[in-house]
């Protein structure tokens, strides 16, 4: 019985091995596996929506941006390729959606999917509205959404937009702000939920989502799981208490997280037949990273690249900021939140191989 399991095993992992290769081929051939990418969420996966709100969470200014395209920042939290920006990429597009609050976001260049993502922003709408003014909310990005299929839709005309809404790929990152930025700092909000409870709010909220966006014509999503947060260089300085290791309460809660997630992912398929959902684990890539960096090609997996690499993002990483390394290819953040470009190859690479289910 155990062979015969593992002999199963083995077979389906070839079998996803093949599929990948086979979409790799197509997109060699200059082929897109999808008719456009939706993406929504956080700071992780914001592509510029923020650079022109009354927010201090922005990151359209050096040194950020510095190995993206000509060298210039664009509101990508990263010195390069967001993992979404190299998802794209690997579904054989040649542009990316453009954040859609920005001049890109215009006439032809919405017919291959749009950005919506906001950083500060969470699954909780409270979280959204901290930072002296507000990120844009999920609930706002979904009304940016039905904004955006209106264009779209006056465009190429219903029956293509519907097209593209129904078989686009929809990516949503959050979380992390409302842990991080929110619930750990916040004494209201830890002092009236524990936090199961406040996970238990969390995935009510993401629930919410998926139905909502699945009712505007999403049928083929990817969620991308909590990392291991406190592994992060901010949380191991500001909740650490002195040591230099990754937190374990905060990794315990995006465990604990992730599993109740998975388990909300399989009861939306359940109600939802038509309907392709995938939680990306980014928890255990990014912790293999971090646990060895010398195995991934990594030197550097606790102090991030950017000032001195324990607390600074957006405005506190800037031009004139201290210490920022010269070549970030070796460390796995670039803030102290974010991951650099060279992590987020491998995440992507990783997200490629989790994600075949959407483009089958």
């Amino acid at each position: 019985m155990h062979n015969w399991r593992g002999k199963t095993a083995a077979a389906m992992i070839l079998v996803l091995v093949v599929q990948a290769l086979v979409a790799l081929v197509d997109v060699s051939l200059g082929q897109e596996l999808v008719p456009g990418v939706m993406i929504f969420g956080d700071s992780v996966v914001d592509a510029g929506n923020n650079n022109d709100l009354l927010t201090i969470v922005k990151a359209n200014f050096p040194p950020y941006g510095r190995d993206f395209v000509q060298h210039k920042a664009t509101g990508r939290f990263c010195n390069g390729k967001l993992a979404t920006d190299l998802t794209v990429e690997n579904l054989g597009f040649t542009s990316y959606p453009p954040a859609y609050l920005s001049n890109e976001a215009t006439g032809n260049k919405l017919l291959k999917g749009a950005n919506f993502a906001s950083a500060a922003s969470g699954y909780l709408d409270s979280t959204a509205n901290l930072y002296v003014s507000r990120a844009i909310s999920l609930n706002q990005q979904l009304r940016y959404y039905k904004d955006y299929q209106s264009k779209v839709e006056s465009i190429v005309g219903k029956a293509k937009a519907t097209n593209l809404f129904s078989g686009a790929i929809y990516v949503l990152s959050a979380g992390n702000s409302d842990y991080i930025q929110n619930y750990y700092i916040n004494p209201v909000l830890s002092g009236s939920y524990t936090t199961d409870q406040f996970s238990d709010l969390l995935v009510q909220s993401f629930t919410s989502f998926i139905q909502n966006v699945y009712s505007l014509g999403a049928r083929r999503i990817g969620v991308t799981s909590l990392p291991p947060m406190g592994c992060l260089p901010a949380a191991i300085n500001l909740f650490g208490g002195g040591s230099n290791a990754c937190v374990t309460r905060l990794n315990d809660d995006a465990v604990a997280f992730n599993k109740k997630i998975n388990v909300a992912a399989q009861t939306l398929k359940k109600s939802h037949p038509d309907l392709k959902l995938v939680v990306f684990d980014i928890y255990k890539p990014l912790l293999d990273l971090i646990n060895n960096p010398e195995k991934n090609g990594f030197f550097e997996s606790r102090r991030a690249c950017c000032a001195t690499g324990t607390v600074e993002t957006s405005l506190l990483c800037n031009a004139r900021a201290p210490g920022t390394c010269s070549n970030a290819t070796g460390y796995i953040f670039w803030d102290s939140f974010h991951p650099s470009e060279a992590a987020n190859k491998v995440l992507a690479d990783a997200l490629l191989i989790q994600g075949i289910d959407l483009i089958a």
